[in-house]
């Protein structure tokens, strides 16, 4: 269970990201320099307790209109290995000392948590609140079950979004073999209409996750965070 802290993060991780979101290819806005708010989210489990994990919701209202993005995010108290590249920067916490915050796309431990929260095998945890559901955020999945011990990802950052190939692995004894592979295609610019987005869910599609945002009247928005793909060889 992750403890949540009421302290400080210096920079913030709005800090952070006011510098990193622009950099993106999925990034709408025309500003070098966003103006960004929280605006919800949530946060899951590492059963190890070594990694925070947050999907975190920002709203830039720098342009003629606001728009909300998603961004999952991962806190380490030391590097991630071969992740540089996927560095939004490092942070000193008030509790922890010297964090690590990442771009969770490339987090194989955020990854395999969001898998099993698409399985129904995590559950969503408050943004700010220790032990504490979060029952708006909703997981749908069909078919059968399978790993989430993850033998590699490769991400791919694009127009709409980032798409993760996900090949898993089963253990048994000493031995392992390939379970499969999926695709985990995680929106980043939020829409409260799922038939806005630009990538369709349809029959093709194995799972998703929706949850809940706060517009900039305090309003609150509802639509797709994440989509779970059989990957096409």
């Amino acid at each position: 269970m992750a403890v949540i802290y009421k302290t400080t993060m210096t920079p913030s991780k709005l800090e952070l990201l006011t510098a990193w979101l622009p950099r993106q290819p999925w990034y709408i806005g025309m500003s070098s320099e966003p103006h960004l708010t929280k605006a919800g989210g949530f946060r899951l489990d590492d059963p190890q307790g070594e990694v925070g994990i947050e999907f975190m919701v920002v709203t830039d209202t720098s342009g003629e209109r606001p728009r909300s993005y998603h961004v999952p995010l991962s806190y380490r108290g030391a590097p991630l290995d071969g992740a540089d590249r996927a560095l939004i920067g490092t942070s000193e916490h008030g509790v922890l000392g010297t964090r690590w915050v990442y771009d969770g796309t490339h987090d194989p431990v955020l990854v395999a948590q969001l898998l099993d929260l698409l399985q129904g095998r995590a559950v969503p945890q408050a943004q700010s609140e220790t032990n504490t559901p979060a029952p708006s955020v909703t997981s749908h999945f069909t078919g059968a079950g399978f790993s989430t011990v993850i033998a590699s990802t490769a991400v791919d950052d694009r127009q709409h979004g980032t798409a993760i190939v996900v090949e898993t692995k089963e253990e048994a004894g000493p031995h392992c073999r390939l379970a499969g592979a999926v695709t985990i295609d995680v929106m980043r610019v939020l829409r409260p209409d799922t038939q806005d987005s630009p990538i369709r869910v349809d029959r093709a599609a194995r799972g998703r996750v929706v949850a809940d945002w706060r517009s900039q009247n305090g309003d609150e928005s509802r639509g797709l965070f994440v989509i779970l793909r059989d990957t096409v060889r």
